[in-house]
């Protein structure tokens, strides 16, 4: 499971909305299969409907197939 939390703690480097986004994509390639909207990313472009971003996002990814 994807937590929002976790992603923005293990990656301090993150300072947008934007690159959040792509690490949301990014453990959804490798093989998480739930996000788990835990926080509200308090980043100076999060957008309004910033969870429906994400999850569009998460589950528009291409997970890999084994």
């Amino acid at each position: 499971m994807a937590r929002i939390s976790e992603l923005i703690i293990g990656h301090p480097e993150i300072g947008s909305f934007a690159e959040l986004e792509r690490l949301v994509v990014q453990a959804a390639r490798e093989g998480e299969i739930h996000l788990y909207m835990d926080i509200k990313p308090e980043f100076p472009d999060t957008p309004r409907k910033w969870e429906l971003q994400l999850e569009l996002a998460f589950y528009r990814a291409e997970s890999p197939r084994k």
